[in-house]
């Protein structure tokens, strides 16, 4: 027996439903790549500026163990002294990710000279932007 027209109807329609929902997180993801691997980039460049483009209207810093909140002003003169201190050689994101509750991380390696610091990175959601609320720089 064929099925009613009523029924493809159905099915169609929860495939379609389906397929939405997978291409709106497949974009999601590309998106959470791209904002950390564009933040990537302004670390290593040493770029305070275009860093804080990226940056939460107040971020949690945290440079060798101190832990700091800032606003997003503040929080580019912090990194602007510490790219002055420690200039980047190098910079490459190791592993990124999201939490169980859907918040992307990543965390990677800076390198300044012979100095070498694991990196972790925080990203929020707001407005529609993924921005970065939190960061660490700890000495390895």
């Amino acid at each position: 027996m064929a099925p009613k027209n009523s029924e493809m109807k159905g099915f169609r329609l929860k495939v379609t439903v389906v397929v939405a929902v997978l291409t709106l997180q497949v974009f999601a993801v590309f998106a959470q790549n791209d904002v950390i691997g564009q933040i990537g980039e302004t670390i290593k460049a040493g770029s305070s500026k275009e860093l804080a483009k990226f940056l939460y209207q107040t971020v949690d810093v945290t440079i060798d163990g101190k832990v700091e909140s800032y606003s997003k002003a503040q929080a580019e003169f912090v990194f602007r002294d510490f790219f002055r201190q420690h200039p980047p050689s190098e910079f490459g994101v190791i592993h990124q990710g999201s939490s169980k509750g859907g918040q992307p991380f990543a965390i990677g390696q800076y390198k300044s000279g012979s100095e070498v610091y694991r990196v972790f990175m925080k990203i929020k959601s707001a407005n529609n932007q993924q921005l970065l609320h939190e960061i660490s720089f700890s000495k390895e």
